[in-house]
Parts: C-alpha cells; sequence; structure tokens
C-alpha cells in the first residue's frame, strides 16, 4: 500500500501535512503474533522434546542429502521432493519413531531448508547449516491448532490440549503456531490474521533520531533516551558464570546446571533490552506521524576487526568494544519496532544516508570533520554554532528526511524506501532551511 505526501517544511515546528491514503482504500491485513508460556506437565515435555528432535533430524537429513546430491553434479531436490523422500525415511524400521510427531512439523522443517537455500542462492545468508541438539529448538504447526482462550489452552496436533500462560487477547484467525524453547521454558507463538481499518495517525508532527552508544536515541524536539546498557551492567556475573561453566566436567549434571545459569542470565539481559526497546519505540511512534532515521548498516559496523593470521587487523581490542557497546544498544531492533509501529498506526518511516549528519552545521550549514571536536560536543568551525552533536545530528537527520521527501517520491508506509544520492540529498537540505 503506497501513499503520496505532501508536505510543508518549517524550520520552527517542522510540521508535515499528510494526505493519507487514497480514499477507496479503507481495509488492510495484519499479521500479528501472541507470544505465551506454556505450562507443561512432564508428559508434554518430553513430547515436545521428542518432537523437535524429530524436526531438527529430518532438517539434517534433508540436508545431508542436498549436498550428496551436488557432490555427484545432481540437481537438488525441490521441496515436493524432499517430502517424498520423508514418507520413505518415515516408513523405515530403522527410523520408525519418525511417525510419532507430527507429519506436518516435519514437513516445516523442510520447507525451513528450502528458504534457507532461496535466502543463500539471493546472496542473503551463508550456506545452511546443521542444526545442534539444544540449540534454537523450535516447530511450527500451520493447521489443526485449536484455541480456548475462556479456559487459558491450546490444542496441538498429538499433543492434546496445553494450557498456557494468558495474558492478553489474541485477535484474528489463526495462520500458524510455533512452539520454541528458551533456556528450560517452552513458548506458544500464536500468528493471526485479520482485518483492521486503515488508521490516519493522531499527531501531524515529524522527528528526526539520531542513535548512539552514550544515548539510545537522541530526537530533534531535544528528547533523549539513555541507554540501559543491559549486557555491560551483568558482564561481571556473565563472565564468572562462565567461568563456572570451565570447571565442569564436559555435559556433566554440574556441567548442565552451569550452562542453564548462563543461559537464563542471557535471557534476562535481553528481555531488559527488548522492554526498553519497546518502551522507546512506543513513545516515538505514538507523538510522531514521520519518523527519520538514518539507513545504517548496522552488520558491517559491527564486523571483527581481527583479520586473518596472514593479514591480523590494527586496534582489534578497541573496535571488540566498540562492536560490543553498538550490540548492546540493539539499534536494528529499535528500527524494526518504529517500522512496524507507523505502519500499524498510520504514520511512516523514511530512511536517509547517514553521510555527513555529524559534521554538517543545522545553522549554517557547513560541513567539516572538525566541527565535531568530541563525541558529545559540536562547534562549528564556520559560524561558531555549538550545540551537542547528537541533537545536532537528530536535526540533520530530519532535515535530509525532509529533503528526500522534496522529491515527490511514492512513501511506503511503515517500510524502507528509496534513498537518494547523498549529493541531491545535500543540495536540497541546503534549499529546504
Amino acid at each position: 500500500m503506497y501513499v503520496h505526501i505532501e508536505y510543508t517544511v518549517s524550520s520552527s515546528s517542522y510540521l508535515i501535512d499528510f494526505i493519507h491514503r487514497p480514499k477507496y482504500i479503507s481495509q488492510m491485513k495484519r499479521l500479528q503474533a501472541f507470544k505465551f508460556e506454556l505450562r507443561l506437565t512432564g508428559t508434554h515435555v518430553r513430547q515436545l522434546y521428542r518432537i523437535a528432535g524429530s524436526c531438527r533430524f529430518v532438517y539434517n537429513k534433508a540436508l545431508a542429502l542436498q549436498k550428496e546430491r551436488y557432490d555427484c553434479g545432481e540437481k537438488k531436490l525441490t521441496y515436493a521432493g524432499l517430502c517424498k523422500q520423508l514418507t520413505l525415511w518415515r516408513n523405515n524400521p530403522e527410523w520408525v519413531w519418525l511417525k510419532v510427531s507430527p507429519s506436518q512439523a516435519l514437513q516445516q522443517a523442510l520447507k525451513d531448508l528450502e528458504r534457507a537455500y532461496q535466502h543463500f542462492f539471493a546472496k542473503r545468508a551463508d550456506f545452511p547449516r546443521f542444526k545442534r541438539r539444544g540449540v534454537r529448538d523450535a516447530f511450527r504447526f500451520p493447521q489443526g491448532v485449536k484455541l480456548d482462550q475462556a479456559n487459558s489452552r491450546v490444542y496441538l496436533p498429538k499433543l492434546g490440549w496445553v494450557r498456557y500462560r494468558n495474558s492478553r487477547q489474541v485477535e484474528g484467525e489463526i495462520s500458524q503456531v510455533t512452539i520454541s524453547r528458551s533456556c528450560d521454558k517452552w513458548y506458544v507463538s500464536i500468528q493471526t490474521e485479520r482485518d483492521v481499518a486503515v488508521s490516519f495517525h493522531p499527531s501531524t508532527t515529524s522527528v528526526g533520531v539520531d542513535v548512539g552508544i552514550a544515548r539510545l536515541a537522541t530526537l530533534s524536539d531535544g528528547t533523549v533516551f539513555e541507554a540501559v546498557n543491559s549486557f555491560k551492567s551483568h558482564q561481571q556475573r556473565l563472565a564468572a558464570y562462565q567461568r563456572a561453566v570451565s570447571r565442569k566436567k564436559k555435559f556433566g549434571q554440574n556441567w548442565k546446571k552451569a550452562i542453564g545459569k548462563v543461559s537464563r542470565l542471557h535471557k534476562k539481559i535481553r528481555h531488559i533490552r527488548q522492554d526498553y526497546l519497546h518502551q522507546t519505540s512506543n513513545i516515538i511512534s505514538k507523538n510522531h506521524a514521520m519518523v527519520c532515521l538514518e539507513d545504517l548498516q548496522i552488520k558491517n559496523m559491527s564486523k571483527s576487526a581481527a583479520g586473518t593470521s596472514d593479514l591480523p587487523g590494527r586496534q582489534v581490542k578497541a573496535k571488540s568494544g566498540l562492536n560490543k557497546a553498538i550490540l548492546d544498544q540493539g539499534w536494528y531492533e529499535l528500527k524494526r519496532q518504529l517500522d512496524y509501529k507507523q505502519w500499524w498506526r498510520g504514520g511512516t518511516v523514511v530512511f536517509v544516508s547517514p553521510r555527513n549528519t555529524s559534521r554538517t552545521c543545522p545553522h549554517c550549514g557547513y560541513i567539516a570533520s572538525e566541527n565535531r571536536l568530541t563525541q558529545s560536543r559540536f562547534a562549528c568551525t564556520q559560524c561558531q554554532y555549538e550545540n551537542n552533536a547528537d541533537l545536532v545530528g537528530a536535526i540533520n537527520i530530519l532535515r535530509a528526511g525532509h529533503a528526500q521527501l522534496a522529491c515527490g517520491e511514492m512513501v511506503r508506509l511503515g517500510h524502507s524506501m528509496n534513498q537518494e544520492p547523498p549529493e541531491v540529498a545535500q543540495s536540497l537540505v541546503a534549499r529546504a532551511r
């Protein structure tokens, strides 16, 4: 769904006047997932481990078969061909235990492998790897699932009715259900699809967001969201738990208990980060109809600088600390949350080029690396304008977003849009001032 935006730039308030959508569009499809913790008996836990193990076995078996065919110069099997092989595996007396697991869950494991190959050939991911036991145990049910919200229970094929911790109402028609394990707990994620009325964002303001390490986000209106640093605050305890693991006999009972402590602490760190990012993205999304962000290549920014034995990297320790600080903030997750929340609320997210956003003076437009003297202080060497460097970056990001819209592009609400070359954006910024 696309929408053309007409706007007026104001240097004081940065207001935007939206023409939201064509009048004939009144509804849209919304996919939403509702995740709950399962309340399991001992029998249920054993069954879940058995199904997860069967899905892992089928995935690895199919991947080994595809590799074998490749080595022999044969074409890889399609999903339909793998399903035929699955039937043979289930009828094999050696693997008769595969019949205990739901066939649709095993078929979904083959679909995951097919999707992994597609991503590899499209150069979006590395070559598929074999799955390991106990790592990311999960499986899906595309059909045959029933939900009884009144009694807080869900019906799963070959498992029966299973109770869950009901924390909110599930809305929409169930499209698929995913069962996953995190630490020693199992969760059900219910994906639904429903028609919702097209939203019109109640706000008419726009804002630029500059993400950082000392501060999670600085808005162009002066609002600051401090960094929570969940990993940094638990780093010493995590190191102590990991040292305890190294002293235990591998795969022994004490080793498993120590591994459990490490996993639970990692889970706590992740939950603290996720909760803070949701709070931050909610505040920004509710108060602003248009959010401008830098289109940062976070994967490239957080790459290791270790290099190879022939070409060792430079300042590896400093770069490692920077990578750790970047990943601790969760920039990509904040971008993802703002993306879909703006889409749901009828707003939009504009991604601009990060080039010179921290070096350009918002007062006179002079661009120089000497303008940013320190990490937190910006001082223009031409007009002597001074301000916080993060705030200056946010103002420049907002102006670049306005300049990008000046080209009269068609903007897709809540999703990435095509970018103008940096030179064009800079010239438009100068005209918009």
